[in-house]
């Protein structure tokens, strides 16, 4: 990647905490890093003189690059570990010692003894952290331990060792360091408020240890003991401070899955975050078009259908933002309140709704950009990537759409010169197809328009978009065959996610550049039939309803419920008419029914 192609893409990195990955031309991971401001950090692989050869290598293989946004400069770090443990990199540190990030320990044992530890081992013990530091973590266990006092020997400190009296209290006892559990000196009870008390610091109560400190704060300070009291307002400070649970790195999470989505009109976005062993590992953000008015749980099912099968997991919890009825019934669904898990939802939100504003950003740049070009330019480029004959200085496109069978419909818009001709735009009800077979109806709205064009005299367009893979092209050649226009414009097919282009007859499909002119114009266009396809389907499925509501009425059949909506528009405009004007519409026995039935309502 070069200074100028990554000038491009410069806005859309968030100047926030995070981790970025760099891949190559073929996908493969190559480097990743963490950063306090993303931004500043990757803008400085393109903006400054480097000198490190490797360093050099690197920037050259870049292809394009991704980024998590995470809570702290703490989460960048752990986030950064997790992934080059996993991936391996081929520019990152070969991490040889694999010490990682410490944990803090409470093992599963009789009077558990409680200490740091690097490593995390299979064994039932409750692992706190990893923490980047372990300065605030040891400020409260020696808090709780000035109270509480936990051991350090390694006795197997049995309820029947104890009454046998194996052991004898050790030096810890006598310098106050431990209250001699061995010999019975302390209660399992008593022993346990000590774990219960750092057990609720480490998962982020620390309200109770902080009121303790300020009284220290206000007694030293009375009696103008002002080092004393920065002391203890220091450790004040470093609690405050202190993380209890990583949003990134969570040991006790084991392996879930977690999903956020936010949406607009047209478009829905997703954001996965795949957590393995308390750590996330995986992380993908993806859009999804909307054809119809999908509830809010039918698209989110959707997603997490396609990404659970992308990255084959096998998470048995799955993390969401509201209710959604999961097919496989020995899957967890989990909508968090508050806690870890909900931190995790966070953390997932924050990432899609800065890729829905990027995505926003990056759009509205594109269209000033169309107009800003020469549009012949962008025309003879799409002649030169496609092999067309002629220049398509006339574009159209067609959609269809239908739910679950009903109010099937499509549309087809029309660009000139680069640029949308609104008044050349078509709505097709579909006649000839019953239920759902989108080929069929793809074949006959193909075969309506140009039949009608051929009948008129009008001309035809250079190129004719199919929104759809090889199937719903294959509809539209059967109708140009028909027709007899084979030769006469060029026809392609559009695959919906993948923006792959079909040619009839060819095996292989072509994929533009994400960038090139071309593919930024048929993205336009595509984008255009679906909002006009989608306003069309909504606005037939909402007079659809209304008629339904109107034939209803006992005694009030189609006819004459398409003579008042005809007439009167709504069914709201409808009731508040009075009588009169209803009997001029429909008659006096009809108007009554209708203007009785709807002021019972």
């Amino acid at each position: 990647m070069t200074p100028a192609e990554f000038t491009k893409i410069a806005y859309t990195i968030p100047a926030q905490p995070g981790i970025y990955k760099y891949f190559d031309s073929q996908s493969h991971l190559i480097y990743v890093g963490k950063a306090k401001n993303l931004k500043k950090r990757v803008r400085s692989y393109f903006n400054k003189q480097l000198d490190n050869q490797k360093t050099i290598e690197l920037v050259k293989r870049i292809h394009h690059i991704e980024f998590v946004i995470v809570n702290s400069e703490e989460d960048a770090f752990l986030l950064e570990s997790t992934l080059i443990k996993e991936n391996q990199p081929f520019y990152n540190i070969n991490l040889k010692d694999d010490k990682g990030y410490p944990y803090l320990v409470i093992k599963k044992e009789p009077f558990p003894r409680v200490f740091f530890s690097r490593k995390k081992i299979n064994d039932g013990a409750q692992y706190f952290g990893p923490y980047t530091s372990t300065e605030n973590v040891s400020e409260m266990l020696h808090f709780v331990q000035q109270q509480f006092p936990f051991r350090t020997c390694k006795l197997p400190l049995s309820e029947k060792n104890i009454q046998q009296k194996k052991f004898k209290v050790c030096l810890e006892y006598h310098l106050g360091n431990c209250k001699g559990p061995c010999e019975q000196k302390q209660s399992a009870e008593e022993y346990q408020q000590g774990i219960l008390q750092l057990t609720s610091l480490l998962k982020g109560n620390l309200n109770p240890v902080i009121q303790q400190l300020k009284k220290e704060v206000d007694k030293h300070s009375s009696v103008l003991a002002f080092e004393k009291a920065a002391f203890f307002q220091q450790k004040i400070n470093n609690l405050l401070q202190f993380q209890s649970k990583s949003a990134v790195v969570n040991i006790n999470s084991g392996n879930l899955d977690v999903f956020s989505m936010v949406e607009n009109e047209d478009q829905a976005y997703i954001n996965y975050l795949g957590v393995n062993n308390g750590c996330i590992i995986y992380t993908k953000t993806i859009t999804i078009e909307k054809k119809l008015d999908e509830s809010q749980e039918e698209i989110l099912l959707f997603g997490i259908l396609q990404i659970r099968e992308l990255f084959n997991s096998d998470a048995k919890e799955i993390i969401v933002p509201f209710e959604v009825n999961y097919p496989q019934k020995d899957i967890k669904i989990i909508v968090p309140k508050v806690g870890e898990k909900k931190k995790l939802i966070d953390l997932s939100l924050k990432n899609v709704l800065h890729y829905k504003y990027t995505l926003k950003s990056k759009q509205l740049l594109q269209l000033s950009d169309e107009i800003a070009i020469d549009s012949e330019k962008v025309l003879q480029q799409i002649k030169t990537d496609l092999r067309l004959a002629q220049l398509p200085i006339h574009i159209e496109c067609f959609d269809n759409s239908n739910l679950h069978g009903t109010n099937a419909v499509a549309a087809m818009v029309c660009f000139k010169n680069g640029i949308p001709s609104k008044q050349d735009y078509r709505k097709f009800n579909i006649k000839t197809v019953e239920g759902i077979d989108d080929f069929a109806s793809m074949k006959e709205i193909v075969f309506r328009r140009y039949k009608k064009l051929i009948e008129t005299n009008l001309p035809l367009p250079q190129l004719v978009i199919i929104d759809g893979g090889k199937g719903q092209l294959g509809a539209a050649l059967e109708s140009i065959q028909e027709l007899g226009l084979i030769g006469k414009l060029s026809i392609v097919g559009l695959a919906k996610n993948k923006e792959e282009l079909f040619f009839p007859g060819d095996q292989q499909s072509l994929q533009l550049p994400w960038d090139s002119k071309s593919l930024l114009l048929i993205r336009r266009i595509r984008d255009e039939v679906h909002r006009f396809g989608i306003t069309f389907h909504r606005d037939k499925r909402s007079q659809s309803a209304t008629k339904n509501e109107l034939e209803a009425i006992h005694g009030i059949g189609k006819s004459t419920a398409t003579t008042l909506l005809q007439q009167f528009k709504s069914v709201k405009k409808i009731k508040s008419l009075p009588l009169v004007k209803l009997e001029e519409a429909i008659g006096v026995s009809k108007a009554a029914i209708v203007f009785n039935a709807l002021h019972s309502m």
